[in-house]
């Protein structure tokens, strides 16, 4: 969403249905799935195999599920696609990341760490610090809730914090989004680039 408010285009790829996607969507398998024409990708692995919550987080698991270790796999890919790129993944992940993000570097009253990768100088600066101070967390706490954390992240169109199922094969919630203003501010730095002398079109 971040992109779009800055006038990209946006072509969305995931292996499972993403019910409340808002742009073009194609349900394919992303390391196949073909690169050519496009001017940037943007890449989300499968964070849950580096994420720190704790396996039994929220409820008690019945079964164990193996996530696939896709960072460097999908960093191969993107490198042979010779287009900017930027891979986006929890803390603990083995990305050679450049920049962390926080939500309440925005202004937004949430707690919520990304780092990001480039393929091109993304910047190391951050609009300003972290402030954990009396901010939403929506990992633990008493009075969470779906609304308060579409508010929080503003991120209005997704609408229950519950969505993903591997059973029905949806994934994509509140939880796996990340808010638009971190996109928007990378956004804003990738098109700097494009003007710069540094990225030919070929």
């Amino acid at each position: 969403m971040g992109y779009h408010r800055l006038g990209f285009e946006i072509v969305g790829v995931d292996i499972n249905r993403q019910l409340h996607y808002p742009f073009e969507f194609y349900q394919a398998d992303a390391m196949e799935f073909p690169l050519e024409g496009f001017d940037v990708i943007h890449a989300s692995p499968p964070c849950q195999l580096y994420t720190k919550k704790n396996y039994n987080w929220g409820r008690k698991r019945t079964s164990h599920i193996e996530h696939p270790d896709l960072l460097s796999p999908i960093r191969e890919r993107l490198n042979l696609s010779h287009v900017p790129y930027i891979i986006e993944n929890v803390p603990g992940a083995p990305l050679k990341a450049s920049m962390l993000l926080c939500g309440t570097m925005f202004g937004l009253s949430l707690t919520k760490h990304r780092l990001f990768e480039a393929n091109w100088p993304l910047g190391i600066l951050s609009p300003q610090g972290c402030n954990h101070e009396n901010v939403y967390n929506p990992w633990k706490g008493e009075g969470r809730s779906a609304e308060k954390f579409r508010e929080a992240q503003q991120t209005p169109w997704i609408p229950t914090s519950g969505g993903a199922s591997r059973k029905r094969g949806d994934t994509g919630d509140l939880y796996n989004a990340i808010p638009p203003v971190y996109t928007e501010w990378i956004g804003l730095q990738l098109l700097d680039y494009f003007k710069g002398e540094e990225w030919k079109r070929t």
